[in-house]
């Protein structure tokens, strides 16, 4: 099997920082500490991948697209071309869409069996544009948003579909404009449909759950215990969460409150470290039609936060209508595997229901 392999290496980097998306702000993260996010992901993928398809042949553009990954896990590498440079490119990116378009057309050209791509939905919409209406593509999910269809739900579950995919069906590339998005605006556009290989560890496209959450809302106000800090992610169900409790939050980030204070607002991952008490609990909802509780649009409540924090879940009961499970994806396996299991959802303001995080 011949593979087409595009990393986005910037992809994603904004989010531990709160800046919700990486498009335009790659100096601004990296003045803030952001460390790249897909180079692992990608990683992660091909060393999942080889156990699957340790034959494969990757084709590749060269570093930092990915390259090195690809030789460094084993795989038949051919490099077929490199990035303009950052002379060609904008906002201190090493790369560039034009990079990626090119790296797609070229990968077709010369038949590869799939594309397979490390970013968000910019980069989808990138190799949507570049791709040739036979290529299957999948997504290795490493933006801070990730609304479309066509991601696989892990790194793992991607190498996973590689290996063992038999047919492939047309699925939605969606975007949002982020300047907009950080202004708490959401608006997807639909931006092209490709053909994806189908399997079970693919993700839904985002959709949002009907229903009221106010009496959700004021049950949790209800049961705040003095002198906890509580880390209250983002979307509409916190928004309203967040209202019960009286904060003017950010509704798109992450807002850290204890004792009727915000402690911090729209806050990034250290700043939420900086927040932590010795009693916190993580409060978070899942993304409608995926089931993502960590590691989709709140990447601010990282590893280390989690590790600091009990989790608590809250959603509609329509939501969780059309979710069979609740997932994770922090970048950390570890992590990952703790938060398996059940664990009990607010849905009302008293009522629960126990869901599998998967």
């Amino acid at each position: 099997m011949r593979i087409g392999l595009v990393v986005n290496p910037v992809a994603g980097m904004g989010g531990r920082v709160g800046l919700k998306g990486t498009d335009g702000k790659v100096a601004e993260a990296r003045a803030q500490g952001a460390e790249p996010r897909a180079p692992d992901r990608a990683r992660r993928t091909l060393s999942a991948l080889a156990g699957h398809l340790p034959e494969a042949t990757v084709l590749v553009w060269d570093d930092p697209m990915g390259a090195s990954l690809a030789r460094d896990t084993g795989f038949e590498t051919e490099v077929l071309g490199a990035p303009a440079g950052e002379e060609e490119t904008e906002c201190d990116s090493p790369t560039s869409a034009a990079d990626t378009r090119m790296a797609v057309r070229t990968f077709c050209d010369v038949d590869a069996d799939l594309v397979l791509f490390v970013g968000g939905d910019g980069t989808a919409a990138d190799v949507a544009d570049a791709v040739d209406d036979e290529t299957p593509t999948l997504g290795v999910p490493a933006g801070v948003k990730v609304y479309s269809s066509v991601f696989a739900v892990t790194p793992e579950a991607a190498a996973e579909v590689v290996g063992s995919f038999s047919r492939v069906e047309d699925r939605e590339v969606l975007d949002i404009d982020e300047d907009a998005y950080r202004d708490g605006e959401v608006h997807p556009e639909l931006r092209a449909v490709v053909p994806v290989p189908v399997a079970e560890s693919l993700q839904s496209s985002k959709q949002t759950g009907g229903g009221t959450v106010e009496g959700l809302a004021q049950g949790f106000a209800g049961a705040i215990e003095p002198g906890v800090t509580y880390v209250l992610g983002p979307g509409s169900t916190l928004a309203t969460v967040k209202r019960a409790l009286g904060v003017e939050g950010s509704p798109l980030g992450v807002d850290v409150w204890r004792d009727g204070e915000v402690l911090a607002r729209d806050a990034s991952e250290s700043e939420i470290l900086d927040s932590l008490g010795d009693q916190n609990v993580a409060v978070v909802s899942p993304i409608g039609g995926q089931g993502f509780v960590l590691g989709r649009g709140n990447p601010q409540i990282s590893p280390s936060v989690v590790r600091r924090c009990d989790l608590t879940v809250v959603a509609s009961r329509s939501k969780l209508d059309d979710l069979g499970v609740l997932r994770v994806d922090t970048d950390d396996p570890e992590t990952d595997e703790s938060l398996r299991g059940w664990t009990r959802v607010r849905v009302g303001r008293v009522e629960t229901r126990m869901m599998q995080i998967a």
